[in-house]
């Protein structure tokens, strides 16, 4: 044979370099490793079923349609596939799943399905002999036959990402009679790692998760010993393996490189998990191959289940999600009265936010209400009123409903607890667990989760504008978060489907069946962990699925870090933590209509607008604030609240710092005033983050001193430099330190101040919203604007005035004859 020389070889290593991937990813494609043929695959396995499930549509679920890859000349009806498996579990169904996408689910023999388990308990020690037990008895009619070929592998945690053919073929290419995988690790007896032949490339060590090989040779094997079926299969192989005489005898090679097995542990930085055209598969970066048999053997099984959400045509960057169609139902095929007892569980184990839109998401979910039981588990007093008011409205309108109150003083742990049994009881078919902090949205959430039909499923829930979630993608080693690759693009919907995940949370359906199966069912108690970590370790242990469904916009999460039961109205501090909540509740339902271009700006008086920008709801509620507070001012020039104790036009006030909405009242009108200022007050923009205000009147390029950490000094150097001269140049004139905005509530009685002096205001604009209602709450009252002589005085609750502050706006606070008038106002760029 003519030696390559070395100019040869260092061109050789060039080309793998720089074609290697391309060569590999053409290899994933479906080309054959034939001797004759090298035809490339052609994908062809659309589901043909109905996927737009917003237009309420029936689909049909068809079985699986084999990928056409490459021919191959190997006839594989001499092939047999053997796994075992003792229950239908969410691994062993998509291990099936993946037998029918590459056509050969006709040639898969499981064994022991439906047997209990004699094996030992393989998760916490070695075991699993009763595997090779149940595979030589299988295997008797075969044990002479020289042709066959037998193809096993376990079941749980196994994907197949290949046609059999492809596999038997790079089988054959091996020259072995029997092929094991291979891993990093000597498992489970270390000290026979020295023992296994040297290996110049590749993983050394057998793994027993998966091998192929002739009927003949695979029985003899098998033979070789006796095996009690809680003993260890992976070193009974391994001992075969290390014997010289056995392993040249039954030519027993291991795949090294991972050209048909792939198993994850100690191997999950060697992939990549890479797209060619609408097919996900999975590159070995390290030995750039493409394998065709993926195992989460050990602790990997949480990676295999991420990759599974890809492979195996589960999602395709063109079709999106075609494993969501597994297994779903169409419940519009059926009567209502037929549709599946669900108990829903409410848990308001925290004060919350919003809790009112909380339960009108509740009630207004699209599901008959006779075939719903209700049970509320509420650990908070102050919410009770709340949920008073839920149970008397429309509680029995229910099935049944079932309360525990806060003075029952049940735990968490127990009221989770409890409720799972209530829905036994009830012999309910489907439980949704849901916190307070979950809201659903999407009227068709509970419908569309009973239809997805998976043992443990959530809607994808975020909390607005944020990369919080109720999912976890991926988690570190002692089970805390850790963002998995596509956890981003999840929760930003740029990939939509059903995602297997390690931790779901706050509001997820549970099919009945895992709550009956007392081996199945969740717990929420383990160790020093909280509820919903005990709850997604459960479930990881017992090998239960957990999916996220982010198909369609389900709803939100609110946040209740900040929430202060303290507060008087303490939803109305919660504008920046709950924006869309606090929207919802608190802004004018016409506030959007103020930006309508076909619509003119109401203007009572020249250059002073008029709006609605908030709802009768934030009035009350504002003037309820204030008036718990109590501590107005006494109307006077002093007001030791300025930092100069000088107030040149007093009012009886209350500032929003007093009532600490300062800066909630600055985030109002960043969000809702400003966009209007700049809609009618053409060319006055001002927005600097930089700024407490978030306005800056005069833009430029420029960097604050508090950025490079000199405020500070800067600060002392105008008071000790700059401001004498100031003083010294313009005589009377004493302004330091600058003021900051004001914003404050202001009430005019006619036993107190009952109209206010004619002045300019000290601001840039003011915006003066009136809380109460004129002509109801008070007589007379208003706003004059002494230059145009032109007043405003049916002020409506909820709706803003703005003008300007200094020069052309002089105006006065016309008098206030009876009752009692509130308005807010601020100033705005003082």
């Amino acid at each position: 044979m003519r030696t390559r020389s070395i100019s040869e070889r260092l061109m050789l290593s060039i080309i793998l370099l720089l074609y290697g991937d391309q060569l590999a990813a053409e290899n994933a494609e479906g080309v054959c490793k034939t001797k004759q043929s090298h035809d490339v695959y052609v994908p062809s396995n659309d589901l043909s079923c109905e996927r737009d499930v917003s237009d309420n549509k029936s689909f049909v679920i068809e079985r699986y349609r084999p990928m056409k890859k490459c021919t191959s000349d190997f006839d594989t009806t001499d092939v047999l596939v053997f796994t075992v498996a003792s229950n239908e579990t969410d691994g062993f169904r998509r291990y099936l799943r993946s037998t029918e996408i590459h056509g050969f689910h006709d040639k898969l023999n499981v064994l022991g399905l439906g047997e209990p388990w004699k094996g030992g308990n393989v998760v916490r020690y070695a075991g699993g002999g009763y595997k090779i037990n149940l595979l030589k008895k299988a295997l008797e009619d075969y044990q002479n036959d020289e042709k066959k070929i037998i193809l096993f592998t376990d079941s749980y945690d196994v994907i197949f990402l290949g046609d059999l053919s492809i596999i038997v073929e790079r089988f054959l290419d091996t020259d072995a009679r029997v092929l094991f995988s291979a891993e990093a690790y000597c498992w489970p007896d270390k000290s026979l790692a020295t023992q296994y032949p040297p290996v110049s490339r590749g993983k050394r060590y057998l793994n027993s998760g998966g091998f192929i090989g002739y009927a003949s040779d695979v029985y003899k094997i098998l033979e070789t010993a006796v095996i009690k079926d809680e003993d260890d299969d992976q070193l009974f192989y391994t001992t075969v393996y290390l014997q010289d005489e056995l392993r040249l005898r039954y030519k027993i090679k291991l795949d090294h490189k991972s050209e048909i097995f792939q198993n994850l542990y100690g191997a999950v930085a060697d992939v990549e998990l890479r797209f060619k055209g609408e097919e996900a598969y999975l590159q070995n970066i390290v030995y750039n191959t493409v394998p065709l048999v993926l195992h989460g053997n050990g602790p990997s099984k949480l990676v295999l289940n991420s990759l599974g959400n890809y492979l195996a045509r589960a999602w395709t960057p063109d079709e999106g999600c075609l494993a969501c169609w597994d297994q779903t139902i169409e419940l519009d095929n059926i009567k209502p009265k037929t549709y599946p007892v669900i108990l829903i569980a409410i848990f308001i184990e925290r004060p919350m936010p919003f809790l009112e839109e909380f339960f009108r998401a509740i009630y207004r979910q699209y599901y008959p209400k006779s075939k719903l039981h209700l049970f509320v588990h509420n650990n908070v007093p102050y919410h009770e009123d709340v949920v008073d008011d839920f149970f008397e409205k429309i509680g029995q309108e229910y099935l049944s409903a079932k309360r525990i109150l806060p003075s029952d003083d049940v735990s968490e742990v127990d009221a989770r607890k409890l409720a799972m049994e209530h829905c036994l009881l009830k012999e309910c078919s489907g439980y949704l667990s849901i916190d307070a902090v979950a809201h659903l949205d999407n009227e068709h959430t509970l419908k569309l989760l009973v239809e997805q039909q998976r043992g443990i499923v959530a809607p994808l829930l975020i909390r607005p504008f944020k990369a919080w979630s109720n999912f976890w993608g991926a988690i570190t080693d002692d089970g805390f978060y850790a963002r998995s690759f596509d956890y981003m693009e999840i929760i930003k919907n740029e990939r939509r489907g059903l995602w297997n995940v390690p931790f779901v949370s706050n509001c997820y359906f549970i099919n009945a069946t895992i709550i009956a199966n007392k081996a199945t069912r969740p717990t929420y108690e383990a160790g020093d962990l909280d509820t919903e970590m005990a709850f997604a370790h459960g479930n990881r242990q017992r090998g239960l699925f957990m999916y996220v469904n982010n198909r369609l916009e389900f709803g939100h999460l609110v946040d209740p870090d900040t929430y202060d039961i303290r507060l008087t109205y303490p939803d109305m501090y919660q504008i920046i933590e709950n924006k869309l909540d606090w929207e919802k509740r608190y802004i004018h339902s016409n506030y959007s209509e103020n930006f309508n271009p076909d619509k003119k700006p109401i203007q009572p008086c020249p250059d002073v607008y008029w709006f609605p920008i908030v709802n009768l709801r934030f009035t009350k509620e504002l003037v309820g604030i204030v008036e718990t507070f109590g501590q107005w001012s006494d109307g006077t020039n002093h007001d030791p609240r300025l930092s100069g104790g000088y107030e040149n036009v007093p009012t009886r006030d209350i500032h929003m710092n007093q009532i600490q909405y300062d800066q909630q009242w600055l985030y109002f009108l960043k969000e809702y005033v400003r966009p209007l200022q700049e809609f009618v007050f053409t060319g006055y923009f001002h927005d600097d983050p930089r700024l407490e205000s978030g306005y800056e009147a005069v833009p430029t390029r420029d960097i604050h001193m508090n950025q490079v950490g000199l405020q500070d000094a800067w600060l002392k150097f105008l008071k000790d430099y700059v401001n004498p001269l100031q003083e010294h140049a313009f005589t009377g004139y004493n302004d330091y330190p600058p003021r900051s905005l004001m914003n404050f509530v202001v009430r005019y009685r006619p036993d107190e101040q009952s109209s206010l002096r004619p002045h300019h205001d000290s601001s840039t604009y003011t915006i003066n919203i009136a809380l109460n209602q004129a002509g109801v709450d008070y007589e007379g009252g208003g706003c004059r604007f002494i230059r145009y002589n032109c007043s405003v005085t049916d002020t409506k609750p909820g709706w803003m005035l703005m003008h300007p502050g200094r020069l052309t706006h002089y105006h006065e606070g016309l008098l206030v004859t009876a009752g009692t008038r509130y308005i807010m106002i601020s100033f705005v760029d003082p």
